[in-house]
């Protein structure tokens, strides 16, 4: 039985976005994924496939640590599933030129994923990288 766009988009959060299984990204996308990235007016490319993700999610573990991943909203129609999220971690780890600070850092993104044959094909992601910056500046002083 083949999982519905829902099921495997909630199935890669639950196991890899949260950093539990970061590996397990081969089981929920396809082996090339177009990632679109929103950056207040600028929107860059990305390909991405199974491996580098899992490897952008260690990356995640290494600057915050094991952080708390809540899906606040999850919304799915035909091939695409829209989720909203909020993650809390530790800054442990160099972020955008800032040196750790043992300090709490919150995440607040969303993302709309096509999916294809129960695998992610596709995916168009928002990250208040502002509200990052600004949380990376108050804890550095």
């Amino acid at each position: 039985m083949s999982l519905s766009p829902r099921d495997v988009v909630q199935r890669f959060f639950q196991l890899v976005r949260s950093g539990k299984q970061p590996d397990a990204a081969q089981d929920y996308m396809a082996e090339q994924v177009l990632a679109h990235q929103m950056t207040a007016e600028n929107e860059t490319t990305v390909h991405r496939t199974p491996t580098n993700y899992a490897d952008h999610v260690r990356e995640m573990l290494d600057a915050y640590g094991t952080f708390q991943l809540e899906v606040q909203e999850l919304l799915a129609q035909e091939d695409r599933v829209y989720v909203r999220w909020k993650q809390t971690g530790t800054h442990i780890g160099e972020v955008d030129g800032f040196s750790p600070t043992g300090k709490p850092i919150v995440e607040i993104a969303s993302a709309v994923y096509r999916v294809e044959d129960a695998k992610i094909v596709e995916y168009w992601i928002q990250i208040d990288r502002e509200g990052i910056r600004a949380q990376l500046e108050r804890n550095a002083k």
